[in-house]
């Protein structure tokens, strides 16, 4: 059921983006869409408990995530329309911080709600979610126009396609984007597993690893946004590929815990937030300014190709590697697995480094206020 995520991220973002940027209403080009979405977002996670059965439960959640998909790349694509060029590093780590703290939030308030009342989280994250959401709808102004325009499904597709067909550099970053997301889909689904089944792990070292993966990441939202922003995107983000993807890498040489692994998992962290943060200011810098929606709608569906690739990849690799690597079980191949494609997409930075240097030196109109 959650798997299916990724259906609904490589279909609906193909459509929704490009078509948010021909959207011409007097509430803007991307707002509709998100308004449109925020309804059913909040009534889906306001009824999830209170389903009586696993299909209910699942026609839910695929209603939520149908809706979350249609939200999603039009709130990209405001990103670059409100914001100056040289904050959009800035811009991401704002947004990273806040998605890490909302993250370490809800997996600790989550568990506690639940223990109080079954039904208790789901009716606050419908609350929290709905009036997080409002916000840029209620408070962002950008010029849509008056026209509502409506080029048929098959034209959003095409353009999407023809964006992706004809730029060489965006389709340079979407490959990479893949690679970065399906790692993040694989490690995300199996850390658990190889901590506890592989290295035979309780409770508290699994709390100590996944609280030293989430301090990294705040860290890294929080200060690789002005190193981006001064010695350019994409330079950042190769330089932390590498410590990522080695650090990844060297995992797979450990079949036992040591204490000392936290420190290291920590910097890893850093780096693996840092590519994480900083992905989307990169695209933002390197796509034409008429096909940001299109673009978003790309990225938003490497995120799916991510979720439906990754885990399962990584899971085979396990079940493959068991017979040979008997002391984890098989869960250790999943470090390599992962560094691999990591260290994998660095070549396509080269690129994109030249780039991103071309864009800067060119001059940038202001961007309007986003606040009225």
């Amino acid at each position: 059921m959650l798997a299916a995520e990724g259906l609904f991220a490589i279909s609906l973002p193909l459509v929704i983006g490009p078509w948010s940027d021909t959207f011409h209403t007097p509430l803007g080009r991307r707002r509709p869409f998100m308004l449109v979405a925020l309804g059913p977002i909040g009534f889906c996670l306001a009824l999830m408990a209170f389903m009586p059965s696993l299909w209910t439960t699942a026609l839910l959640v695929f209603a939520f995530f149908f809706a979350y998909y249609v939200y999603e790349p039009p709130y990209r694509g405001l990103y670059p329309d409100l914001l100056p060029e040289r904050i959009f590093g800035r811009a991401q780590s704002a947004q990273h911080l806040m998605r890490g703290l909302a993250l370490g939030t809800a997996l600790i308030g989550g568990g506690a709600l639940f223990h109080v009342w079954e039904p208790f989280p789901f009716l606050v994250a419908a609350f929290i979610v709905v009036a997080a959401c409002a916000a840029p709808i209620v408070f962002v102004r950008e010029d849509g126009g008056h026209g509502r325009v409506f080029e048929g499904v098959r034209a959003y597709l095409q353009h999407s396609w023809i964006v992706f067909r004809r730029d060489p550099d965006v389709r340079r970053f979407l490959i990479a984007n893949t690679a970065w997301e399906g790692t993040f889909a694989g490690a995300r689904t199996f850390v658990v597993l190889y901590l506890t089944v592989g290295l035979g792990q309780p409770l508290g070292t699994t709390t100590a690893v996944l609280a030293a993966v989430a301090g990294g990441y705040i860290v890294a939202a929080a200060g690789s946004g002005v190193l981006g922003d001064r010695l350019g995107l994409s330079r950042v983000i190769a330089f932390a590929s590498v410590v990522y993807g080695l650090g990844l890498l060297l995992g797979g040489f450990a079949n036992e815990w040591q204490r000392w692994y936290l420190p290291v998992i920590f910097v890893v962290a850093i780096a693996g937030g840092t590519v994480m943060t900083l992905a989307w200011g990169l695209l933002y810098k390197i796509v034409p300014e008429e096909h940001r929606g299109a673009a978003s709608g790309l990225a938003t569906t490497t995120k799916g190709i991510g979720l439906l690739v990754g885990a399962p990849l990584a899971g085979l690799a396990i079940d493959l590697s068991k017979p040979y690597l008997t002391a984890t079980d098989g869960y250790q191949i999943l470090w390599p697995i992962c560094g691999l494609g990591i260290l994998g997409a660095i070549p396509l930075l080269v690129r994109l480094m030249a780039v991103e240097d071309e864009r800067g030196r060119a001059p940038v109109p202001a961007a309007p206020s986003p606040l009225p």
